[in-house]
This record gives structure tokens, C-alpha cells and sequence, in this order.
């Protein structure tokens, strides 16, 4: 069983910054992939970022320029720092570990929201 703690959402003012964070916890597969999804009413679960223990990243091209995705192996954390916070940002933020095959493991999700 793996737990993830997420925390770091909150208001923001456009043009502004956050700094999400999760830490996995419980029988963690040594090899795996943490990412970010963001979701929004309406509109269906999306990656953002994600991250390998090898620190192979991706970005979505909707935050690609305006954030970094950055993780701690012996903590089994993961970041990820956003500027230039768009309204269109908004949205719940969850996030995931993918370890073995068929292990696929969610975080509560932490909201973010950007006004004008």
C-alpha cells in the first residue's frame, strides 16, 4: 500500500508562483514515475509533469516554460514549482506514482486556483 501527501495549493494572483509538493509513503517500488494531473469541472484528468527516479521529465505543453517538476529518490518526494500562474491553471492538482506494472496510486488532490 502507498499513501501520497499532497500540500502547497492555495489562491494565487495571476502572474504569481506555488510550490506544490507530495510525499509517497508505505512499499514503494524502487523504480517508478510520480507526476502531477490537474483537473477542472467539466474537463477530464490531465498529466501536467511527471518525473522518473532516473530524472527523465515531462511537461505539458499548456505549463512547459512556466514550471519545473523536481524530486527527492531518498524521500520519496516530488515538486513542483509554477510561475507565471495562468486563470487557466485552475483546477484540483492530484498526485501519482506509478511503480510495477499495474500499480497505479492517487493523492487526495490539493486545489489551485488563479484569479485576474
Amino acid at each position: 500500500q502507498v499513501q501520497l501527501v499532497e500540500s502547497g495549493g492555495g489562491l494565487a494572483r495571476a502572474g504569481g508562483s506555488l510550490r506544490l509538493s507530495c510525499k509517497a509513503s508505505g512499499r514503494i517500488v524502487g523504480i517508478n514515475v510520480m507526476g502531477w494531473y490537474r483537473q477542472s469541472p467539466g474537463r477530464m484528468r490531465d498529466l501536467v509533469a511527471d518525473i522518473s527516479t532516473a530524472g527523465d521529465t515531462f511537461y505539458a505543453d499548456t505549463i512547459k516554460g512556466r514550471a519545473t517538476i523536481s524530486r527527492d529518490n531518498a524521500l520519496n518526494t516530488i515538486y513542483l514549482q509554477m510561475g507565471s500562474l495562468k486563470p487557466e491553471d485552475t483546477g484540483v492538482y492530484y498526485c501519482n506514482l506509478k511503480g510495477k506494472p499495474g500499480e497505479d496510486y492517487w493523492g487526495q488532490g490539493t486545489q489551485v486556483t488563479v484569479s485576474s
